[in-house]
């Protein structure tokens, strides 16, 4: 049996750079409570790492930069928290008609 082997991929992604290790399928344990995962690309930064997409196999890295730039558009650069919806507009009954131009019927 062939022992997995990691990849590792660099991004550079609206100026800044970006590090991505694959890691192997993991087997999902009852005892430990962890659902099984498959194989998967993972942003390394800082000690830590957040898993990204699923890892596909023989991938043109062309296409696996592509998806990998989406998923940090997703997760990294998005906005947060997302932007509050506007207002309702006050119904008419608080406004006065001299505030909004309107005359009263």
């Amino acid at each position: 049996m062939a022992k997995y082997q990691n990849q590792q991929r660099r991004l550079a992604h609206r100026g800044r750079r970006f590090h991505f290790i694959s890691y192997e399928a993991q087997d999902a344990d009852l005892k430990k409570k962890i659902l099984a995962m498959p194989a998967t690309w993972y942003l390394e930064s800082s000690g830590n790492r957040w898993p990204a997409i699923p890892q596909v196999p023989e991938q043109p890295e062309a296409e696996l930069d592509v998806q990998l730039a989406a998923w940090l558009e997703a997760y990294v650069f998005a906005a947060w928290p997302p932007p509050a919806p506007p207002p309702e507009p006050l119904p008419q009954r608080f406004l006065r008609p001299e505030w909004i131009g309107v005359t009263p019927n």
